[in-house]
């Protein structure tokens, strides 16, 4: 369980450290819980969970919340994500952990309505600003998928296939070698695939009129603000980064979600200095979004990914094969 960081905060404002749950049943539903009309943010739907008290661990603490609060008593918790946000009186540190087995049957202990809500219609509510950041956590996977550049279309299909088949659930398209008519017939069977696999399928710089459930920004597109015009709400968009200004940049621009890379050596990229973890889990424990681990990843490092606050590990060889 990593360790919530408080960072050096003006003297002059006022932080709450919250513990917040972000809990699942065994359907996959998400549990969401409205807040009293007569408390700060009254009317917006959260996760729930609460301040921590003196001397207790986001994870003590989300626990004793739960209970009070919905009558559960948690058993397997993981991190997810940690946010700091500012509102005009005061500033929130919420460590948001991930409540995956639970004892009893919750209910609003505290007469707050409470839904069970699948993660894709999660954007249908609406939560405080400081939620909105978690809200993408929750929808998202541990493993991210990039592909390696295939010449074939049909190698394509077929190793996607595979990589679905072995229980990934969120792919990055990435074909550097593909011209636009490649693009153009490949990514309506891709989609397909996806679809049928209940797996999200983001483009890298395609070319063509071509689209799927979004895209990825590489961080040059990143830097120049070039951000897909035809993108709906629904429609996921992350983006590649490699340094503090890259990440400070996608969080000013709204990107749901990152890859922050290199953690580790790479056979691809020999000559480039990794960031390490250390490193890495400082720059993650400052960012406002979700931050995949990218740069000799596999399963092998998903744990420790998880455990420095990253949303999981991406990577192209532990599943493109």
């Amino acid at each position: 369980m990593f360790i919530a960081r408080i960072f050096e905060f003006s003297l002059m404002s006022k932080v709450i450290h919250v513990a917040a749950g972000v809990i699942v049943n065994s359907k996959g539903h998400i549990l969401i819980a409205k807040r009293l009309a007569d408390s700060h943010q009254g009317g917006l739907w959260e996760f729930p969970g609460g301040k921590l008290e003196a001397g207790e661990t986001a994870e003590q603490a989300l626990i004793r919340e739960l209970n009070e609060e919905l009558g559960i008593v948690s058993t397997s918790l993981e991190p997810l994500i940690q946010i700091r946000h500012d509102y005009s009186d005061k500033s929130v540190l919420l460590d948001v952990l991930r409540v995956t087995e639970f004892e009893g049957e919750a209910y609003g202990k505290e007469g707050q309505p409470i839904r069970w809500v699948a993660p894709e219609n999660l954007n249908a509510f609406e939560f405080p600003a400081a939620n909105v950041p978690i809200v993408a956590a929750a929808r998202l996977p541990t493993c991210l998928l990039i592909t390696n550049d295939e010449a074939n279309i049909e190698a394509c299909l077929k190793k996607l296939q595979a990589a679905l088949d072995r229980g990934v659930k969120l792919i990055q398209l990435r074909q550097r070698l593909w011209n636009r008519d490649q693009w153009q017939q490949a990514v309506p069977k891709l989609t397909q695939l996806c679809e049928s696999a209940g797996a999200v399928l983001l483009l890298n710089s395609p070319k063509g009129n071509v689209c799927a459930d979004g895209w990825h920004l590489t961080s040059r597109q990143l830097m120049a603000a070039e951000l897909p015009t035809s993108r709906t709400s629904t429609q996921w968009l992350s983006a590649a980064c490699h340094n503090q200004q890259e990440l400070a940049q996608a969080e000013a621009l709204g990107i749901d979600f990152v890859t922050l890379s290199p953690v580790e050596p790479t056979q691809s990229h020999p000559d480039t200095v990794s960031l390490g973890w250390e490193l890495f889990e400082g720059w993650v424990s400052r960012a406002k979004l979700p931050v995949y681990a990218l740069g000799g990843m596999s399963d092998h490092q998903l744990d420790r990914a998880l455990n420095v606050g990253a949303q999981g590990v991406a990577g192209i060889s532990a599943w493109w094969s």
